[in-house]
């Protein structure tokens, strides 16, 4: 959706008019934009192009009218300014369970970007579900909305992707090229092939997986992953050694665990597919008496806060999880600017993080 080109300076609660019981602002509590330009040493134009988000500001530029405004206590009259450039300066990020740790990082990245740049973020839970998350593309056809971030299934977004294709959003964490829509990512194939190298090379034959719902693009990238690493080092993979769970929660890692365990010829190492499933299986492993890692190696995957604090610290590969949700706001900022650009997608690189674990 084209933004507005208007120049007209945004409107701004004066606080020069008195009225009944109302005291009247004083300068140091609430400039006009020209005192703002004034305090910070830079034009009316400039300050203009701040507060509506343009690029073409150098950052020690934007950092200088970011901290007159917030001292001077000016106040942008957002409605005014929406209603004459046909902006609602909100972004929305879908994601499929607040309730993930894996997310927070993520949401924290595309807010600092977000209100560098004048807009506000709204997150949206959407429980994976087709129907909640074209509710909320609905929001972008109305304009109440000016873009969105998604996160969620990729089998979701190719069955909205006909659908919403002009509309202006970008695909973070899961994304399918052939959508059309720019993205940013990590190469979970590669990744999950080097946590499985990882436990070759510490001996393991016997490597269990524990995935997640293959709806997921990330789960069955991982999956292959593993499933290439193994036959690279001549392992048969075992089908009894995988499990698909349709849940991340730290219960779920737990009874996998326990149902592994209980095989014969029972993995030495297990791989999961997210560090909470990887800390249940920790706790499930120990619930049978399993010692981690003299009997049993875990490796997890994302690298949440909690991964370094649990007993023994797990071993996990790392997603820049912080960086992926800056990017994503980035992407969707270029395409906001320019609706005609072509705005690439982007593979941010994983690492293997070495702990107690395996």
């Amino acid at each position: 959706m084209p933004r507005s080109t208007s120049k007209t300076a945004p409107a701004v609660s004066s606080g020069t008019r008195s009225q009944p019981g109302i005291r009247p602002l004083h300068a140091a509590e609430g400039l006009s934009i020209a005192g703002v330009a004034e305090q910070a040493g830079v034009s009316v134009a400039t300050v203009s192009r701040v507060l509506n988000g343009h690029e073409n500001v150098r950052p020690a530029t934007r950092d200088k009218v970011l901290a007159a405004i917030d001292s001077s206590g000016y106040r942008v009259n957002e409605l005014a300014r929406n209603l004459r450039t046909a902006e609602s300066r909100l972004l929305l990020t879908m994601v499929p369970d607040v309730g993930n740790p894996f997310y927070a990082e993520i949401v924290r990245g595309i807010d600092s970007v977000a209100r560098q740049h004048g807009y506000f973020m709204l997150l949206c839970d959407t429980g994976a579900d087709p129907g909640r998350e074209r509710s909320y593309f609905d929001l972008l056809r109305r304009r109440r909305a000016d873009g969105a971030i998604c996160l969620d299934p990729d089998t979701i977004q190719q069955a909205l992707g006909e659908a919403s294709g002009a509309l202006p959003w970008v695909a973070c964490c899961e994304f399918d090229p052939a959508v059309g829509v720019p993205y940013v990512g990590i190469d979970n194939y590669r990744a999950a092939g080097d946590a499985v190298r990882h436990l070759l090379a510490r001996g393991h034959r016997r490597i269990g997986l524990i995935n997640s719902d293959v709806g997921y693009l990330y789960a069955r990238q991982r999956q292959q992953g593993y499933l290439d690493a193994l036959s690279a080092a001549g392992i048969t993979p075992q089908a009894r050694w995988r499990m698909n769970l349709n849940s991340l929660d730290y219960e779920a890692g737990a009874s996998a665990a326990v149902t592994l365990s209980e095989q014969p010829d029972a993995p030495s190492a297990i791989f999961a597919v997210s560090d909470t499933l990887a800390i249940g299986v920790i706790h499930g492993l120990r619930s049978v008496g399993k010692r981690v890692p003299d009997d049993v190696a875990v490796l997890g995957f994302d690298d949440i806060s909690l991964a370094a604090q649990v007993d023994p610290p797990l071993t996990t590969v790392a997603q820049p999880m912080r960086e992926l949700g800056e990017t994503a706001a980035r992407l969707l900022l270029q395409r906001l600017a320019n609706p005609l650009a072509n705005v690439p997608g982007v593979l941010l690189p994983h690492r293997l993080v070495i702990r107690g674990s395996a």
